[in-house]
């Protein structure tokens, strides 16, 4: 079965989450168990996770298919002492949020260089995080998204992707998730079924969709290969309909969380709608 959803608020408490979800037809989800935009928050007291995990269990959605979404201020290839353990701290505390409430993978952009350290320092600085997280958390899955590239971002090329798990100990809790505007903007093709199937089975080849443990949908405002992180709403940018068509037919993409982010959160049940209908 394919699990399509939203990345809904959370706002008034994270248990507000499933709710949300179910409102909008979805069968999967993410959300933030925090404010993305600040390094602090308040931990989540007893009953907001009695709560938070009542009301998934009365949606009918399982942990599995929720993919919460770490804060964006994180670096785990921060290339300088302090940002990186002031990075890898706050990714620390997201890790124990989804232990807490039963959820099994935390989503995460890998990291930026910032111009100060080459390419494969960097990633081997995400790496060495993923590994000193996974060591102090029992359950959770680190899900490294793919990036559009901007700035100084890494994690836009597969290669990118390859050389973080490579350096994982514990490949059993590390993940990837495809976002389908950031795989366009960073260059690989998606606007017909046969570039689907070139840019996928690069995917498969370079990283393995064995790993593959969620993916964002998201149609794109900028061109193929122009490096810039703008969504737009479902077959109203560069993209069209048809990855997401390919995408609602293939089983390789079954029973795995696939997340609206597009840019008009009051036509998600439209959009949902549309891509079940997609299905043969």
């Amino acid at each position: 079965m394919k699990r399509v959803g939203a990345h809904v608020s959370a706002a008034g408490g994270v248990e507000n989450a499933p709710l949300n979800a179910q409102a909008i037809g979805a069968r999967a989800f993410a959300l933030f168990t925090k404010n993305q935009r600040q390094w602090h928050a308040k931990p989540l007291s007893e009953k907001r996770i009695a709560a938070f995990k009542a009301n998934l269990e009365k949606v009918g959605i399982a942990p599995r298919h929720v993919l919460p979404h770490d804060s964006y201020l994180i670096n785990l290839g921060h290339p300088e002492k302090e940002g990186l353990e002031k990075s890898r701290a706050a990714f620390l505390d997201e890790m124990r949020r989804c232990e807490q409430l039963g959820l099994e993978q935390l989503n995460f952009h890998p990291g930026s260089h910032l111009r100060k350290i080459s390419e494969e320092a960097c990633l081997g600085r995400i790496a060495d995080s993923i590994n000193w997280a996974l060591e102090q958390t029992r359950g959770v899955t680190a899900v490294i998204e793919n990036t559009a590239g901007q700035g100084s971002n890494l994690g836009y090329r597969f290669e990118h992707l390859a050389a973080i798990i490579e350096q994982v100990e514990d490949k059993s809790r590390v993940g990837v998730c495809i976002d389908t505007c950031h795989t366009f903007t960073a260059g690989y093709d998606l606007r017909t079924a046969e570039a689907c199937e070139a840019t996928f089975a690069e995917f498969d080849q370079v990283v393995g969709f064995g790993y593959l443990r969620g993916m964002h949908l998201n149609d794109s405002k900028p061109d193929l290969g122009s490096r810039v992180d703008r969504h737009e709403s479902l077959g109203k940018g560069k993209l069209g309909w048809e990855p997401f068509r390919y995408i609602m037919n293939d089983p390789r993409f079954e029973e795995i969380p696939l997340i609206l982010e597009t840019v008009n959160p009051e036509i998600w049940p439209e959009e949902i709608r549309a891509l079940y209908e997609f299905q043969e």
